[in-house]
């Protein structure tokens, strides 16, 4: 049984996606998840908190699994293949929470566009250490620039709540097979770590 906390989010997406976010209030998320001003406000403090969590959840989700992946290989290869497969699946995983933030995310108070920026960047400076780091070791192509190249990889992903339908051709794990085929291809250094090493499909 789904706790109440649980509950009002998942009421409050639904309503954003339907309405918008200045097309739902408060009452109607009370009144969808059946519960009270004090069921409500006992686990949020205002309308906005709610946009903030329903950001946060997939950002922390796609922070975690990159900190795990950066501690756990000390090949950058390896990193870059389990960030981009953990990275890719946010967009399955929390479909409706990515649409709702892309859409109202400006309606966001202040701190919360902050906290979220926080992380943002967190997520960001992973991949391009991780970039970096591939270059110096000699996994990666010495000429490829770390900025532009770590931008791309996180705008190719990013842009999958675009297009991405759970109903589609390819399944998600699909999708990341692809995703980083395309980004080894680009950025191994073929003499001294050939891409037959790795081999998605």
């Amino acid at each position: 049984m789904k706790n109440l906390r649980q509950k009002i989010i998942e009421t409050a997406l639904l309503l954003f996606e339907k309405h918008g976010y200045h097309g739902v209030s408060v009452n109607d998320i009370i009144k969808e998840a059946d519960t009270s001003k004090g069921g409500f406000y006992h686990h949020f403090s205002a309308k906005d908190e709610l946009l903030f969590v329903i950001h946060d959840t997939f950002i922390t989700y796609a922070l975690k699994n990159a900190k795990v992946a950066r501690e756990k290989y000390s090949s950058p290869t390896k990193k870059l293949k389990a960030i981009i497969t953990d990275f890719v699946k946010v967009f399955d995983l929390y479909k409706s929470h990515i649409a709702v933030f892309y859409q109202e995310h400006n309606y966001l108070s202040p701190p919360y566009k902050e906290l979220i920026h926080d992380k943002r960047e967190q997520f960001k400076e992973i991949i391009m250490n991780t970039v970096s780091e591939g270059i110096e070791v000699g996994e990666f192509r010495k000429e490829i620039p770390v900025e532009i190249t770590g931008m791309a990889i996180l705008g190719m992903v990013n842009w999958t709540y675009m297009w991405y339908q759970q109903s589609g051709l390819k399944s998600i794990e699909e999708i990341g097979d692809i995703y980083i085929d395309l980004i080894l291809h680009a950025v191994l250094d073929q003499e001294n770590f050939p891409n037959e090493n790795y081999k998605p499909f």
